[in-house]
């Protein structure tokens, strides 16, 4: 399969990858042949990449770092404590340690990580992606710091409830995703402070918890809010959650904001060393993030249109990339680039 803009979509193309809505329902399952109106429903929804079947990347299945059923658990999780919170009652507390403990092991287990997939959100649940994806990479991250297990745990409930405190906010401003006022934004910006004491409150939780939504936007150069900590004033698990939040933020479409790519992300986290990010984490965090996701389509400096086909863990920013200028060939035999092996063929654009 291969990934393309919504905007690209041709009738009859096939769905690669099932979208599901917030609480895990299906809007819409792998294998299903798109039509105008399936075509325009997807844009309604703010759905704006997806995966289709393509007979010539038949081998190509892009991998989620964590299994499909535990992220959309997760989504349901992170309404369900939202809602809870919103109504002034208790978290379901027993849960939500339950999924992030499947989150943990889940990627403990696994001997190398790459993260080499885009995820599929539609407007309803941007909120609740971004959480859990904010999750699973400050987990990815915590791992390669060599967090113990205990600390893991703490950094992913952290990262999956770092935004709780937007539920306290007013309804028009978080329905109103475009154009905040200079004041909306204020207003926005107690979301750190509303997490906190919503957090802190909860007995059960580890106090660093409510750090963690407190600091998630606290920069080491002291630009940041709501207290412009600096430098080591910032809990390391904070840094961690700023650094997977301002990544998944950069690579989604969400607040009138369009995404940018994977490997512009990057580039843009590393301007961000010693202003608002230790160079360390950044690094790490870096060396585990693919700049061109599996099944994304590329212009190569020969002129040639290809699809990256795997990764290269070494180098996460030089794939293998299958040309497919050539269109007579059997699935899975097109020319390959691996560009670890050919130092002189590299990405010059990505295509969407």
């Amino acid at each position: 399969m291969r990934q393309v803009s919504v905007n690209s979509l041709k009738i009859g193309d096939v769905l690669g990858k099932t979208i599901y809505s917030s609480n895990g329902r299906i809007l819409l399952g792998k294998g299903v042949k798109l039509t105008p109106l399936y075509i325009s429903k997807m844009r309604d929804m703010g759905i704006t990449i997806v995966y289709i079947e393509d007979d010539r990347f038949e081998d190509v299945i892009p991998e989620d770092v964590i299994d499909e059923e535990n992220r959309r658990e997760a989504m349901a999780i992170i309404e369900q404590a939202s809602q809870a919170v919103r109504l002034g009652k208790n978290m379901d507390d027993f849960h939500l340690r339950n999924i992030v403990s499947k989150i943990v092991e889940e990627i403990l287990f696994k001997k190398d990580i790459l993260v080499s997939m885009m995820d599929i959100r539609s407007k309803d649940n941007y909120t609740f992606a971004h959480s859990v994806n904010v999750c699973v990479l400050s987990t990815v991250l915590g791992k390669v710091m060599l967090l113990d297990k205990e600390k893991l745990e703490t950094v992913a409930i952290g990262a999956l409830l770092h935004d709780i405190g937007m539920v306290h906010l007013p309804q028009n401003i978080m329905e109103n995703q475009d154009n905040h006022t200079q004041e909306e934004e204020e207003e926005i910006k107690t979301h750190t402070t509303l997490g906190f004491e919503e957090l802190r409150k909860r007995k059960d939780l580890n106090l660093v918890v409510a750090h963690i939504a407190f600091q998630h936007h606290e920069y080491i150069d002291g630009t940041g809010y709501p207290r412009q900590l600096k430098g080591d004033e910032i809990h390391p698990l904070a840094q961690i959650v700023a650094i997977a939040d301002l990544y998944d933020k950069l690579t989604s479409d969400h607040s009138g904001m369009k995404r940018v790519m994977p490997h512009e992300a990057c580039e843009v986290l590393m301007g961000l060393v010693g202003k608002q990010f230790p160079l360390e984490p950044v690094r790490l965090f870096l060396r585990n993030i693919a700049a061109y996701p599996t099944g994304s389509t590329v212009r190569l400096n020969t002129g040639e249109i290809g699809v990256v086909v795997d990764q290269n863990l070494s180098i996460p920013t030089r794939p293998v990339v299958r040309v497919y200028d050539e269109m007579n060939y059997e699935a899975g035999q097109g020319k390959e680039y691996n560009m670890v092996e050919n130092r002189t063929v590299f990405i010059t654009e990505v295509l969407v």
